[in-house]
Order: structure tokens, then sequence, then C-alpha cells
């Protein structure tokens, strides 16, 4: 994504947009780290391209990504294997056997991190424990910074994807020596930390000469997407951020992390954000639902687009039967519409008839479960929620909006829809000191997007749905 600034716009260019699939490879589902940097590289080309036809130098790159994932280096530079993808089952009870190791409360004391079977320090638990742990490993960098370090030859690890890992102090944003020996490597793996906006340095030679980017500066965005898509929203006080997209990303912005018994019996996230805040938040499965389930139609035959499913919800009437979507059956089946129908089952409920029908069950679910969390928010922070701002594909979803705006009972403000690409663009701006800082930023943000606002309605239907959700999903954590 090319962004340019001027005094009153900020315009996004897509150059490149690709697939990225997972291999199974050595007994495990992998990304493909040589595909993934041969298209960022493509990327790199049509934006050389572009600026042999326009005037304005492009004058940095930053790369964003998703968190928990990690890949291994020897010592002179060269990835092992390819990463394994988080929703790879090899985290089978690992999350058992982390907490066996060390007490759930001394855990989140430290890092004040949801336990998840997908962290980082249940990845290298699990990687450990089965023998897979390679002898040469001497650098770990997480997706990202593994590009990064393709681009600039630097290795480091930036600190909005590092704070995903459940590995770092919350209080100090700095490797926790402790969980890193618990998992079984020692701290000297792990990377120096930067903040968000670090110059990295230039663009290798040889990239410089391929794509004729020749002055472009290497800088580390909020390389954690969600930590990117906050920072490029233009987010009132009080109102909580949903990063909507494969996951729901539910939280509040604040100063410092929020740790406690409370927090952690809710089982809340604290993620470093930009500018030294905080991300406080829960993940809750997300569109990746609905999408596994259109893949199944697809090859049934059933290519049903997101506009044919959403059309058929207009006026569709649900709300009598819902799933937990946080339940760890839905990480990664072979069939999502087969394993939500057995759920279904199981529990003597009627399964949807149609695909319209399962979209309705997935996104009034999906708006359930973010009330719930909502409610989280509200009693460890003791702050009241002034309204939900949804980011990110989902903010397209008008469906999927107006049931968060009934089930929350709060205003929904939904855009823009490229907020991780702002945000990403942003901090390279302030770093540039094209923008003075984040405050600046936000606000030359909301005077360039679009919102599109959600306002409650049929409350007393909402009301007997979120009764009826307790008894799906009774425990707050």
């Amino acid at each position: 994504m090319l962004g340019r600034l001027s005094e009153d716009a900020l315009e996004l260019e897509e150059l490149h947009r690709f697939a990225q699939p997972v291999a199974f490879e050595g007994g495990h589902e992998r990304w493909l780290l040589d595909r993934l940097l041969a298209e960022v590289m493509t990327g790199l080309h049509a934006a050389g391209r572009q600026q042999l036809v326009d005037p304005a130098e492009i004058r940095s790159v930053g790369v964003d990504g998703w968190g928990v994932d990690y890949g291994l280096l020897d010592d002179g530079g060269t990835l092992i294997e390819n990463p394994v993808c988080y929703r790879d089952p090899r985290t089978d009870g690992m999350l058992e056997a982390l907490i066996s190791k060390l007490p759930v409360e001394q855990i989140y004391a430290s890092t004040g991190i949801q336990l998840m079977p997908i962290n980082t320090s249940v990845q290298i638990l699990a990687q450990v424990r089965a023998g897979e742990w390679p002898a040469q490993a001497k650098r770990l960098l997480m997706i990202p910074d593994l590009i990064h370090r393709h681009l600039s030859g630097v290795s480091t690890g930036e600190v909005t994807n590092a704070s995903t890992t459940q590995l770092l102090y919350a209080g100090t944003r700095e490797w926790d020596a402790q969980m890193l020996r618990t998992v079984g490597v020692a701290p000297e793996i792990m990377p120096s930390l930067v903040q968000p906006g670090t110059r990295l340095g230039s663009l290798l030679p040889e990239h410089r000469a391929s794509t004729g980017l020749s002055r472009l500066e290497v800088v580390a965005p909020a390389t954690h997407d969600t930590a990117s898509a906050v920072a490029g929203t233009p987010l009132s006080p009080g109102w909580a951020f949903l990063s909507s997209g494969t996951w729901s990303l539910l939280g509040l912005e604040t100063s410092d992390p929020v740790l406690g018994d409370e927090p952690q019996r809710r089982n809340v996230t604290n993620e470093a954000g930009v500018y030294g805040t905080n991300r406080l938040l829960k993940n809750v499965m997300g569109l990746w639902l609905l999408e596994s389930c259109r893949r199944i139609w697809e090859s049934d035959g059933m290519g049903l687009s997101h506009d044919e499913l959403l059309g058929g919800l207009q006026d569709g009437a649900f709300g009598e039967v819902h799933i937990d979507v946080d339940d760890r059956r839905f990480i990664n089946p072979e069939n999502m519409v087969g394993e939500i129908s057995a759920y279904l089952s199981e529990r003597g409920l009627p399964i949807p008839s149609s695909p319209v029908g399962f979209a309705g069950l997935i996104l009034e679910s999906l708006a359930l479960r973010c009330a719930q969390v909502v409610d989280d928010l509200v009693a460890v922070t003791s702050q009241k929620v002034r309204g939900i701002h949804v980011i990110g594909g989902g903010s397209r979803n008008d469906f999927l909006n107006q049931a968060l705006a009934g089930a929350t009972g709060l205003a929904v403000r939904a855009g823009p829809v490229e907020a991780t690409a702002i945000g990403n663009i942003v901090v390279q701006a302030i770093a540039d000191q094209t923008l003075e800082d984040h405050s600046a930023a936000r606000t030359f943000v909301a005077g360039t997007s679009t919102v599109k606002v959600f306002q409650p309605r049929d409350a007393d239907r909402w009301a007997a749905a979120r009764k009826l959700f307790r008894t799906t999903r009774p425990d707050p954590s």
C-alpha cells in the first residue's frame, strides 16, 4: 500500500495484493517465508515503477503483520525452517503444560497477557517438548521483524509485536527471562527491542538497485497489525476499538497495563501500543468462522459472495440459537460447517438450513460475545464505554455492526477499512516529521476519513438474546 499525505488528505493506493496460504511441511502447517518475501518485493517493485511517473519521492517503508508466530535463524542469519502457523495443532494440551510449570497468577502478574493456546510462549514450549527446537537456533524474530531484516539487514524486535508473545514484562516491555527459561529457551535468543517509529536503516543496496527506490528508508511502524490499526483510528475518549477481521480484537486504549485478580479472572490481555500506550483487549474469534464456512460451501459448489450472504440477512429474524465462538474446536477444524453443526447437534439445538442461516448465526454470536467483552472491560477498568469504533474489513459488514450495536446497547462507528495501513503510514510520517505527533495524526485521520454510524435498536430482543447467550458462555474468562 502506498500512502500519500498532503495538507488535507491521505490517499491510499493498493500496489499489490496477494494470498498467503499455509503449506503442510515437516509435519506442521507453515508459512512459506520465501514466498512472502517475494510478494513483498513485488510490491516494492511496483512502488519503484510508480515513483518513475510520480514526482514525489517515496521516503520510507514499514511492515506490519500478525502476532505470535516466529522464525528461527542460525548463527549466519539464515532461516532454519519455515515458521509454523499458530493454528497448527502442535499446541494441543500445551497451555495446560505451561500452567503446570508456572502458576497462572504469576504468568499474568508478569506478562499481563491473555492465556491462549496460540501464544508464542505456548508454541515455543510445544516445539521444545516435541524435541523439535533446532540446536543451531541463535535468534528468534517475529514475522514482520523477519521481513524488516530482509529489507534492511537489521535484526530487531519491535515492541508491539513482541508484547503478543507472553514473554515480556508488562510493566517494562522488556524480555522476561523467567518466562523464557520456563518455556525452555535462553533469553539470549531474543532480539533487542525497538519502539514504533524507529529508523532501522536504508533499504539494502541490492534491493535499491532492483526496485529503483534509491533513498528508501526502512522504518519500524507498530509491527503488530492491531497496534497499527488502533494507531490509525480516530478514536474518541471513552470509546472502545474493535479491529474486525479474521479475529475480533476488542479493547480500550489505556495509559498503563491493567493487572490484578479481576483482569486475570476475565482473561483480558495487555499489549503494547504506539508511543507508550497500552491496548487492553480480548482476542475473540472473528470472521474466520464465516470465511471457513464459505470455503466449504465453495468446495461444495455453492460459491457465495459476501454481498449475497449479507443481502439474504437484511430481513432475517435470528437470535434463537447461538454458539460460543471462542470454543477451541473452532480454531482450525477441517470442516467449519460440520463443526458448527456438530456443536449444535450435541446440545440439541437446530442446525441452520442454509448458508444465510449459518451466516446469521455466526455474526450474531460474534456480536453477543463482544457484548460480554465490553462487560469485562467495564469491570476491570470501572470506566464507562461510550461506544465502539470498528475498523478493518469487518467495518464494511453492516449486519454485523448493527448486531454489535444491538447486543451492546452502544453506538457503533464503522471505518476506516484500511486503518492498519493508515496507522502504519502515520507512524512513518511522524518519524519523518511530516506529522507532529500521534494526537495530530489522529486529528488528521479524523478529518480525512468517512465513518458510518449504527445506533442500538430492538432492545428487548437483544436483552433476551444476551440472557440466553449467558447459558452458552457463562464464564467471564
